[in-house]
C-alpha cells in the first residue's frame, strides 16, 4: 500500500469507528411514535485506549520531570552538604591552631611571670625611694633654710 492508500483507510477507520448512534423511528411499532436507539456497530475502545496510552506517557514523563528535580534536588543537597562538612573541618582546624597558640602564650606567660613580679617589687621600690627622695630634698631645704638664717645672725 502507498502512504496515501494507507491515510485514506486510517481516515475511514476512524470515521466508521466513531459512529454515533442515530435515532431510528420504528415503522411497525405501535407505541405512538416513540424512537429508539440503534448502538453503533463498533465501539470507540481504540480511541479510549489511545487517550490512555496517552495520558499514561504524559503521567510518565511529568512523573520522570517531579523525580528528575528531586534527585536534582537531592544532588544539591549533598553537595551542600559536603561543602559545609569541609568549612566545619576548616573552622575545627582554625580552632585547633588556636588553642595551640593559647597554650603556648599561656607557658611563656607563666614563664615570664618571676621576671614580671621582680619587675613589680622593682617598681615598688622605685616609688618608696623617690618617696625618700623628696622628703629628703625637703628636709635638705629646711636645713638650708635653717642654716642661712643662723649665718645672717
Amino acid at each position: 500500500m502507498d502512504i496515501d492508500q494507507q491515510g485514506e483507510n486510517s481516515a475511514s477507520e476512524t470515521t466508521s469507528e466513531n459512529v454515533v448512534p442515530v435515532a431510528k423511528k420504528s415503522g411497525n411499532n405501535n407505541d405512538g411514535g416513540v424512537e429508539t436507539a440503534e448502538e453503533a456497530t463498533e465501539p470507540a475502545e481504540p480511541d479510549i485506549n489511545e487517550l490512555c496510552r496517552d495520558m499514561f506517557d504524559k503521567m510518565a514523563i511529568f512523573l520522570q520531570g517531579e523525580l528528575t528535580a528531586t534527585c536534582e534536588d537531592y544532588k544539591l543537597l549533598e553537595n551542600m552538604n559536603k561543602l559545609t562538612s569541609l568549612k566545619y573541618m576548616e573552622m575545627k582546624d582554625i580552632s585547633i591552631n588556636i588553642s595551640r597558640n593559647l597554650q603556648d602564650l599561656n607557658q611563656k606567660y607563666a614563664s615570664l611571670q618571676p621576671y614580671l613580679d621582680q619587675i613589680n617589687q622593682i617598681e615598688e621600690q622605685v616609688t618608696a625611694l623617690e618617696q625618700a627622695a623628696y622628703r629628703l630634698d625637703t628636709y635638705s631645704k629646711k636645713l638650708e633654710a635653717k642654716f642661712k638664717k643662723l649665718e645672717k645672725r
